[in-house]
């Protein structure tokens, strides 16, 4: 199975913020359309990705900095200040399984699919794991349905 065919199953619902958006707007996105990542675009280019680690590392710092004095509102703090700039990406006909294996070794939840520079969507660990759970949940039922059918012995 191909990332192509993962994408084609997810459907095409991207939400992208440009690197001068403020943090606290993509937050709200994030919460409203129920996704943990957005892609950052600029001028029509893949600028970085923002994943909820990356919110919360900066959330977690700013919690720190505070503690030895005063830091400007999270409300001020921009999407360029905390983006991931060089984001892992895989084209769409990248295998599933050697996915499965990047993700787990670089640690990447969210991963965006470039063909050439077009960004054609985002796979998440999640849309991975769902479908290597159908492809093998189709493969036994067709398992299943060959042991049931198969001529008896004589």
């Amino acid at each position: 199975m191909q990332v192509s065919e993962v994408l084609r199953v997810k459907g095409n619902a991207l939400f992208t913020v440009t690197p001068d958006a403020m943090l606290s707007d993509c937050v709200v996105t994030m919460a409203e359309h129920d996704v943990g990542s957005l892609v950052v675009m600029d001028r029509g280019r893949l600028a970085g990705m923002l994943t909820f680690r990356e919110v919360i590392e900066v959330l977690a710092r700013r919690q720190r900095e505070q503690r030895s004095g005063p830091t400007p509102p999270v409300a001020e703090i921009g999407v360029r200040e905390v983006m991931k700039t060089d984001p892992l990406v895989v084209s769409p006909r990248t295998d599933i399984n050697e996915l499965r294996r990047i993700m787990l070794e670089t640690r990447q939840r969210y991963v965006p699919v470039m063909e050439g520079a077009t960004l054609l969507g985002v796979i998440s660990f999640h849309d991975v794991a769902r479908a290597v759970l159908d492809e093998q949940g189709f493969e036994n039922r067709m398992l299943k349905a060959y042991i049931r059918n198969s001529p008896s012995e004589s």
